[in-house]
């Protein structure tokens, strides 16, 4: 079981890409990444394990995200997903993603800061796969 991430602080990091393989054999070759295979959050995903700690993962983008490029998500713990989900709303950003559940996984949300940049935050409460 994994500990919990401090609320405020990034704790997974995630790509989003249209050729699943060639990411997997780019990252591993380059950085040395140890890919997992995982269906925890209900899909085909890959962790991505560094010295034994699971640090994010990746998976093949599919046609609901339409012609969106490949790309990297940061994600932030939160304590309440629904919450903070209203009130990035309420200081001008953009909830993108509503608060949803993650089988397995959680909760989280994707925003958009008033200056365009965005970000997911998440409440993490299952364990995660090893």
């Amino acid at each position: 079981m994994h500990e919990m991430p401090k609320s405020g602080t990034f704790c997974w990091n995630e790509l989003a890409t249209r050729d699943l393989g060639a990411a997997k054999k780019f990252y591993a070759e380059l950085l040395g990444w140890q890919l997992q295979e995982s269906t925890a959050a209900g899909m085909a995903y890959n962790e991505i394990v560094v010295d034994g700690e699971h640090i994010g993962g990746m998976y093949n983008m599919t046609a609901e995200q339409g012609d969106a490029p490949s790309h990297w998500m940061a994600y932030v713990a939160v304590d309440d997903v629904d919450a903070k989900a209203r009130q990035a709303f309420e200081l001008g950003g953009k909830v993108c993603v509503p608060p949803t559940d993650i089988p397995n996984v959680g909760r989280f949300c994707v925003i958009t800061d008033p200056t365009g940049a965005t970000i997911s935050l998440v409440k993490l409460s299952g364990a995660r796969s090893e």
